[in-house]
């Protein structure tokens, strides 16, 4: 899996962070760190998956 947030408000607006890749954009540049996933929905007939993301990240 591959998972790109963008910030869009706060501190950390205008910053992404992308997960399985070398860090992110803005604040989080060079950032490195962990998330561990839980999927809390999966529905096959209404195709909707919620996933619940954990993520720990140290920047410099």
């Amino acid at each position: 899996m591959v998972y790109n947030l963008r910030f869009a408000h706060g501190g950390y607006n205008g910053s992404s962070l992308c997960l399985l890749g070398a860090g992110g954009t803005g604040v989080f540049r060079f950032a490195r760190g962990y998330a561990v996933a839980k999927r809390i929905v999966l529905d096959f007939k209404a195709q909707l998956v919620v996933r619940e993301l954990n993520v720990y990240v140290s920047h410099y």
